[in-house]
Order: C-alpha cells, then sequence, then structure tokens
C-alpha cells in the first residue's frame, strides 16, 4: 500500500518555519511522508502569516489556486493554519470552500489529534480560540537544517505596538518551562545539531508569566551549559525589556553568539510613544552602550518602520541621525503599511507613499555605508565560521556565518567541509552584506 503523503507551504517569520516543522513531524508520527510536489500530496498544509498585505496577497492566491488542485486530487485534505487562520477565522473557509480545516497559532501542538479527529469524521473544521494554553513540546521536528535548529521558548506577545497583528493573532504570553526547552535541545545535540536559535516574539519576556524575574538570562545560560551545545542565538529582543542580566550572559557564557538583534523602528521620541514601544531615544543608546562596555566585539542590527502615520522631517531625521550614531552592523528597513484591526491604521496623518519611499532610499543609504565600515574592520583578521554549505550551488565556494552573524564566502580550493563544520576563515575583502576571504588551519 502506498503510504500518505504531506506538503507544507510556509509563509512568514522563524516562529512559523518552526511551527512548521513540528507539523511536519506530527504528520509523519501519523504516517506520512513528505510529496515532492504538493499538486500530488494527501494533505496539503498552508501555514500563513498576516504582518504584511503583500505576503497575505501571496497567500491568497496560493489557496486560490489549491481549488484547482484539490479538484484533480478527489480527498485531499488542504489545511490553513498560522496567523491568517487565527485573523480570518471562518471567514476563510466560507470564501474558500475548498480549505477543510483551519488550525489556529495556539493549536499547533495539538495538530496531530486534531487531524485524526478529522480524518475519523469527529472533529470540528475551525481550531481558532486563543484561551488554550499550549501542552509542552512532545514528538517530533522535521528540522530543515542538519545542523542549526529553532527552538521556541514561548508564544504570544503582549507589547500591543500600534502598528502590529501579532498579540491579536498570535494571543498573550505564554512560556514554556526551562526543562522542556532543556529537554529539546538535549534531543536535538543527539542528532547532531550544533546551533540553537531561541524564539519568542519578545524573548527577553521570556518567564513573565511563571512570576519570576531574569528568566530569560537564566535560560541562556542553562543552554550553555548542555554538552554538545556550540553556538545560541535568539530573537527577537525587545528594547524594553533588554536588561544587564542577558547582556552579562552573553559575555559570560562561551557559546552564547555576539550578536545583538534589537528593532529600534524610530528614532523620534514622539513617534515611539505613538508606536506604544515604552522607550526613548536616550534609553535605547544607552542599551547599545551597555553592550558595547560588556561586549566590544558584538554585531548590533536592527529594525526600522519608516514612514508611521504622524512621522514629520523632523522625526525621520531623528531615525537617520539615530542610524550613523549607532552605526549598526546591519538594519532591516521597512515603509509602514496599514495592518486592519491595529490602532496605527486608524490613525490621521497617514505618510504618502512617494515620500516613505524617498525617506526609506535615504535610510538605506545611510545604512549601507554603515555596513560597509563595520565589514572593513574585519579585513585581516581570522574568524570562525559555521560552514552551511556550497554558495548559490557552486561547489567551488563555501559560506557560513560568523559568531556575529556575518555572511562569509570562502574558496574550497580542494579541502573537504561538512555543514556545521567550525571553519576558521581569514578575511580578505569586505562587502556591504558580506565578507571573503580563504580557510586556513
Amino acid at each position: 500500500m502506498t503510504a500518505k503523503t504531506y506538503a507544507i507551504l510556509n509563509y512568514g517569520c522563524q516562529m512559523n518555519e518552526s511551527d512548521a516543522e513540528h507539523y511536519a513531524g506530527q504528520l509523519q508520527e501519523l504516517g506520512y511522508k513528505a510529496a515532492e510536489d504538493f499538486h500530488d500530496a494527501d494533505v496539503v498544509v498552508v501555514n500563513t502569516c498576516c504582518v504584511r498585505e503583500s505576503a497575505e496577497k501571496r497567500i491568497l492566491g496560493k489557496i486560490g489556486e489549491l481549488k484547482g488542485v484539490k479538484a484533480n486530487h478527489p480527498g485531499q485534505i488542504v489545511c490553513v493554519a498560522g496567523c491568517m487562520a487565527q485573523k480570518d477565522g471562518g471567514k476563510l473557509i466560507k470564501k474558500h470552500p475548498q480549505i477543510d480545516l483551519l488550525i489556529g497559532t495556539a493549536h499547533v501542538n495539538g495538530f496531530k489529534e486534531i487531524l485524526a479527529e478529522y480524518l475519523s469524521e469527529k472533529g470540528e473544521r475551525v481550531y481558532n480560540s486563543l484561551e488554550v494554553k499550549e501542552s509542552e513540546f512532545e514528538g517530533e521536528r522535521i528540522r530543515q537544517s542538519g545542523f542549526s535548529a529553532w527552538i521556541p521558548i514561548m508564544y504570544g506577545c503582549n507589547n500591543f505596538c500600534t502598528y502590529c497583528i501579532v498579540p491579536y493573532v498570535r494571543g498573550r504570553e505564554r512560556s514554556r518551562s526551562i526543562e522542556n526547552i532543556v529537554d529539546e535541545v538535549r534531543q536535538a545535540v543527539a542528532k547532531g545539531y550544533k546551533e540553537f536559535t531561541l524564539l519568542g516574539q519578545n524573548v527577553n519576556s521570556y518567564g513573565k508569566d511563571f512570576g519570576v524575574k531574569d528568566q530569560f538570562a537564566k535560560l541562556l545560560r542553562r543552554v550553555n551549559e548542555i554538552p554538545g551545545v556550540e553556538r545560541i542565538r535568539y530573537m527577537t529582543s525587545h528594547p524594553r525589556d533588554m536588561h544587564e542580566d542577558v547582556i552579562k550572559a552573553v559575555a559570560e557564557c562561551e557559546h552564547i553568539c555576539e550578536n545583538f538583534h534589537i528593532p529600534f523602528q524610530s528614532g523620534s521620541n514622539k513617534i515611539l510613544k505613538a508606536m506604544n514601544r515604552g522607550y526613548t531615544r536616550e534609553k535605547y543608546l544607552e542599551l547599545v552602550a551597555m553592550i558595547r562596555r560588556y561586549v566590544p566585539e558584538a554585531a548590533i542590527t536592527t529594525d526600522i518602520i519608516v514612514g508611521f502615520p504622524g512621522e514629520t522631517e523632523a522625526d525621520f531625521n531623528d531615525t537617520l541621525n539615530l542610524v550613523k550614531e549607532v552605526g549598526f552592523d546591519a538594519a532591516f528597513t521597512f515603509i509602514y503599511s496599514k495592518r486592519s484591526g491595529t490602532p496605527a491604521a486608524a490613525m490621521e496623518e497617514q505618510v504618502p507613499l512617494e515620500i516613505k519611499k524617498a525617506r526609506l532610499n535615504l535610510l538605506m543609504e545611510a545604512q549601507n555605508i554603515s555596513s560597509l565600515q563595520r565589514n572593513e574592520v574585519l579585513v585581516g583578521k581570522t574568524l570562525e565560521v559555521l560552514a552551511e554549505g556550497p554558495s548559490n550551488n557552486n561547489n567551488k565556494v563555501w559560506s557560513g556565518r560568523t559568531r556575529t552573524n556575518k555572511l562569509v564566502l570562502w574558496p574550497v580550493e580542494g579541502r573537504d567541509f561538512e555543514l556545521g563544520d567550525k571553519v576558521q576563515v581569514q578575511i580578505e575583502t569586505a562587502q556591504t552584506w558580506l565578507l571573503k576571504g580563504k580557510a586556513v588551519e
């Protein structure tokens, strides 16, 4: 008898990537095998994102395409999961009757039981209550990397930034226990994984729902002590909740990477207040100074939103000047776009698109200068790089990342490298977004 197959079409953030790995693991526990083509799969899971309108449009196009796919594959089960399933609920099924199951963000860990009940014709079609408390993680993840593992440590967000839909679709913050997280890391180490990224919408809030302070720093130190762990990363940090104890843990622990991703979003105190970010420009600069003091070699990266409602030329210049003052290693820059259901969408003084684009270009020019300067300092140095494989299908050149998350390319030159190898690379040239060098003994 031919085994049933599945396909997962994933969109969105790293948390969605982690969720997709757990969906795949549960499907394999039910006896399904990965299909080579989603057109032929018996179960298709569309794991959705609704952070931006452009993402929603792409996903709705794919869901629409599945109507024809399903017509050619009688019995195919279409599951729509993730943030769009949470936000739109049963309305999606009414508009797209080809959807069999709708799985909200709080039901990832229970997907296997939900699908089994549906197949037995006993289950519901819509599971999107945010009142459900996730069970601790159990079972398998079918990880996409052979050496690097996503480890979710918490779910949801309590911050309610006025531009962000996440708290409405991911719910309030819920933390996994330290022991459950440590067990998952240990199991991954036993399978050969070396690098671990701890995931949460705001990792600095980890453990607050337990009523205990400084839990995230304690978690970092616990994971650092696990034999076989070689690198630890985490995302994402909120400046309001990033404290000295976490920075000291990075400075003092051997395996925690010296890379701080701290979104500041705007350099204007007026706009930060309108965004409900909970800190000021001055507090952010104090945080940067603390990082530089404890971890001088650290790379600092950030997120920035341009054109938030009410942003004047002076507000934008505050942002531009902060970028120049800090000297970020990299920045992810975005034009503000409305998200229905968020307070910012209803704000007056929406900034015209042409002005937002012009400001974005100026910001990117300034950041490109900073990124290149930060990389040029590394020329001549020998850096530890974790090998990720051939670059752009070119077996003559490999790529990998430094502890500070810099992308590095180097020629193979007759040597054999394996995924996850630690390679010493002497940096010879610096570009805006990457470094190039040669492997040394």
